[in-house]
């Protein structure tokens, strides 16, 4: 009764008018725009590292850099600017992250040499969390019933914006060179944070703690509550899968027998894209309380994918492309379900809880990433879709595990 109650106050803002008559589908439709531009920003260097390379005369080795100074910048973020969101009015957070990635992107595009760009990837990669911030606003902005769908929609929006990042960016360097790109994502994001602050509503504080006491709150949340833990690794697991899958695609794909280029390789993230469906269907299950289901099904044939990918390098294109839709819609379905159960268990909370699990979920693909490096250079396709299935694996006893552990506390 006591939580629902906390739930039911959340909705209302300063003016005792219900936040949710803002939740608009045009509204709906901006956050989700503004939080896929947001996240686009830290991956456009990936296709675009040997012509950044060319320009500032750096090594392969300092290249490399150009995208971990982005990564660092993100996590740091999540760690230390997402739980904010408990603490200041949500709108104003929001919108001075949108318009401080602008101008990180802005510093990115004019660098005139190595130091100027790294900083301006790190403020780029720090900021662009407001797209962390979003999702849980869209959360609370969204009345119960609606939660599920708001949350896919914007998460829709984030999974476009990484996947889509890489075709933008090899297209745009082709019309004006690599700084074109982030030029225009910073003109966008400026416009993003002008229409952000027009159209969201005002939101106040969860609370009047400290930021010192809300971040010492987390290794609270994190202790009290279980099935914040088993969806973590859930959640990381699954997010290793996927950028396991990726990053070996990649290399599979620029070597024989395919022998493609950037810009070609790119272009599969449109088939990926695909995936973004998931979001929008595993938000709606949600809301009819098949959230745990979704969970299952999707770790289920995560698992399952790994067996099409690994025909898919034998056997041809048209079976890499079906084994790549089937993963994203695989792991788009067990991040929603996630994200809708973490959400809920201490709503006045949700920036810190959603803190906890993105930074557990991106240490995910940093791990997939570190790992399928090594294991390529000795097992290839097949050793890295033995790696993905381990991952995977971990994914769904995860699952298991906290559906024993809700049997135990029932019983």
């Amino acid at each position: 009764m006591k939580r629902a109650a906390q739930d039911a106050a959340a909705h209302v803002n300063v003016t005792g008018r219900d936040v949710t008559d803002g939740l608009t589908r045009s509204t709906l439709l901006l956050m989700a725009t503004a939080t896929g531009l947001s996240v686009a920003g830290n991956y456009f260097a990936q296709p675009l590292l040997d012509m950044m390379a060319r320009r500032f005369e750096m090594s392969s080795g300092t290249a490399a850099l150009v995208v971990t100074v982005s990564q660092i910048g993100y996590v740091c973020g999540l760690v230390l600017l997402v739980p904010l969101g408990d603490l200041l009015e949500r709108r104003r957070l929001t919108v001075t992250l949108c318009a401080t990635t602008a101008v990180g992107l802005a510093c990115t595009a004019a660098a005139p040499n190595v130091p100027l760009l790294f900083a301006g990837l790190a403020v780029t990669g720090l900021c662009s969390v407001g797209a962390q911030v979003m999702v849980p606003f869209a959360a609370t902005m969204a009345s119960p019933d609606m939660r599920g769908r708001a949350v896919g929609t914007v998460m829709a929006g984030l999974l476009l914006g990484i996947l889509l990042a890489r075709t933008a960016a090899g297209g745009l360097a082709e019309l004006g060179g690599w700084s074109t790109v982030y030029w225009v994502n910073a003109v966008l994001m400026l416009t993003m944070a002008l229409l952000l602050r027009r159209v969201l509503p005002a939101f106040p504080a969860a609370g009047r703690a400290s930021y010192l006491s809300a971040f010492r709150s987390m290794g609270r949340l994190l202790r009290d509550h279980p099935v914040l833990r088993w969806r973590t690794l859930t959640g990381a697991s699954s997010f290793g899968a996927f950028t396991v899958m990726w990053v070996s695609l990649t290399f599979l794909l620029s070597g024989p027998p395919y022998g493609w280029s950037t810009a070609a390789i790119g272009l599969m993230g449109l088939a990926g894209a695909a995936g973004a469906a998931a979001a929008s269907v595993a938000g709606r299950l949600a809301d009819r309380g098949l959230v745990h289901t979704v969970t299952a099904g999707g770790t289920i044939l995560l698992l399952a994918s790994w067996a099409i990918l690994l025909a898919g390098g034998r056997h041809g294109l048209a079976w890499l492309l079906v084994g790549v839709l089937v993963l994203d819609l695989a792991v788009q379905a067990v991040h929603i379900s996630n994200q809708n159960v973490v959400y809920a268990l201490d709503p006045p909370a949700r920036s810190r809880l959603n803190s906890l699990y993105m930074t557990a979920y991106f240490l995910g693909g940093v791990a997939g990433s570190a790992l399928i490096s090594l294991v390529w250079a000795y097992a290839g396709w097949t050793g890295a879709c033995a790696l993905g299935a381990v991952f995977s694996a971990v994914a769904v006893l995860s699952c298991l595990g906290e559906r024993l552990g809700r049997r135990a506390a029932a019983a």
